[in-house]
């Protein structure tokens, strides 16, 4: 591997940095790892997933996701581990709205090998200032299935307002999926920066 992959696959790549995490752009070599993460973690995804039409295969979600991450209406992250550089999950940024609304939705998963560990919340965190201070929006939003305990727990520990319920909201699995709805505004975002530790 040349000395420039390896820095396009490194924290030196990173759009947003944690203490023990970072956020970066998907390189063209992530693709085994990136396959092998997703298909060893499908049945612990699956529950809280929207599907995709035609069910792809976890090569052709990558050259999607090669194709998508960096567009006018998203971006996609992949959520890696700053001791060894391992890809641990994505976090997304979806539907981005510019003009008066500046809002877009976020999404995430996580490998079923690195759940419980603060990865997520950690990479949630990054993820918001980077939206916030880099992407310039004003509003993110999460929507989260009623049944989903881990990240509802997540949505109210990084500071997520809960703003309502919406019934029948997104397909999951072939049903109509109720969820929570949450939102952050910059201004709920600075006022938590603000908070003593």
């Amino acid at each position: 591997m040349s000395a420039g992959r390896a820095r396009a696959r490194s924290v030196q790549a990173a759009v947003a940095r944690g203490r023990r995490v970072y956020l970066r752009l998907a390189a063209r070599g992530d693709r085994r790892d990136w396959c092998a993460l997703r298909d060893s973690s499908l049945e612990h995804n699956r529950p809280w997933e929207p599907a995709l039409a035609g069910e792809p295969t976890s090569d052709e979600r990558f050259d999607r996701l090669l194709r998508t991450q960096r567009t006018q209406d998203a971006r996609r992250y992949l959520l890696c581990r700053r001791s060894d550089e391992a890809i641990l999950g994505m976090i997304n940024f979806g539907q981005i709205a510019r003009g008066a609304f500046q809002n877009a939705f976020l999404g995430y998963w996580i490998g079923a090998e690195h759940v419980r560990r603060g990865y997520m919340t950690e990479g949630v965190r990054i993820a918001l200032r980077h939206a916030f201070v880099d992407l310039k929006l004003h509003r993110i939003e999460a929507n989260v299935k009623p049944d989903n305990a881990a990240s509802l727990a997540l949505a109210r520990k990084v500071g997520f307002r809960e703003e309502g319920f919406s019934p029948r909201y997104l397909q999951i699995a072939g049903a109509w999926a109720d969820h929570v709805r949450f939102a952050m505004t910059i201004e709920d975002w600075k006022a938590l920066r603000r908070r003593p530790k």
